[in-house]
């Protein structure tokens, strides 16, 4: 009962922990620190959600085909 408990309080504890991150990389850094007004901080913050969303997307149409393979295998199984 209690490695239950500690196994669900863990993820929730690293979650609830909000710990200020100051990471960029040096190319976000120089962009939105030059004076020319050439790139909004917008643009950026797109352009990094737009990189993002393809991994994840990569992820789930790779999850979602092994799910098809799995259930198109189970059924076989229960047919024979």
């Amino acid at each position: 009962m209690q490695r239950k408990y500690i196994q669900w309080l863990l993820p929730v504890v690293l979650f609830a922990v909000n710990l200020p991150v100051h990471a960029q990389c040096a190319m976000c850094r120089a962009a939105l620190e030059s004076n020319d007004q050439g790139v909004q901080p917008e643009a950026v913050n797109d352009g990094i959600v737009y990189l993002m969303a393809f991994p994840y997307l990569l992820v789930g149409i790779v999850g979602f085909i092994v799910y098809r393979m799995r259930q198109k295998s189970i059924a076989k199984k229960e047919a024979q």
